[in-house]
């Protein structure tokens, strides 16, 4: 009998890829897709894909989409209140339900963190990615099919200019030294819109750049209509 996971989705490469990894697994059952998203915006929690993005991902990949809502301004006191209300409704729709995956890659801090904020509610962890080295999966997963672009870039680690910017062999050439091929350390996120892992394809469509907290470069991917 399988393990049923609820997948923290993101709406980038680096969630997409670990679902595709735990739809390979017979031990495993991704249930649903669960999103941060920031009151206001409408959108994924740093990353900034738009909502309706989010539930498109979720549709090509046939699974439901869980929200948590959490403030503008948010400390991890609110964050965590917020998320335990998702997971008790994510366990009321599937008993026995008590393992979350998350598609971190290297930052043993964050995962300690996940570890232990996850475990004092009971829920089991899951990284299937964690540990790869990013050069060589940021290959994989453009050589295996997957699409995405770069929808926020760190301007004090990157270039702005690389907002936008698809994710490809090029890109991952071009990178400065010590910018992480898979945008780790926080210096790019993406906005995926096909793989393995969707039974179709999204078609986006790229929008303006806009700069907040004169950091970070958001460009903007819509639906097209």
């Amino acid at each position: 009998m399988s393990t049923p996971v609820l997948l923290s989705w993101s709406g980038g490469k680096d969630a997409a890829w670990a679902l595709y990894e735990l739809q390979q697994r017979d031990d495993i059952e991704v249930v649903a897709l669960l999103s941060t998203l920031t009151e206001g915006y409408e959108r994924s929690s740093m990353q900034g894909v738009r909502r309706e993005v989010l539930q498109a991902q979720a549709a090509a990949a046939a699974l439901p989409l869980l929200q948590a809502w959490i403030p503008q301004v948010c400390d991890n006191a609110i964050y965590l209140q917020r998320m335990s209300a998702a997971l008790a409704e994510a366990q009321q729709r599937w008993p026995g339900l008590n393992t979350i995956a998350f598609g971190d890659l290297l930052l043993q801090d964050i995962r300690a963190w996940r570890e232990q904020q996850y475990a004092a509610q009971g829920w089991s962890t899951l990284f299937p990615l964690f540990g790869r080295d990013t050069t060589t999966l940021a290959r994989q997963m453009i050589s295996q099919g997957l699409q995405a672009q770069l929808c926020c870039v760190d301007s004090t680690l990157l270039d702005a200019d690389f907002s936008g910017r698809v994710f490809d062999n090029r890109l991952i050439d071009e990178l400065p030294t010590g910018i992480d091929a898979c945008g780790e350390n926080g210096e790019f996120h993406t906005c995926v819109s096909a793989g393995p892992m969707f039974r179709t394809p999204l078609q986006l469509e790229q929008g303006d750049i806009v700069l907040r907290d004169a950091r970070y470069a958001y460009t903007d991917f819509s639906l097209r209509s």
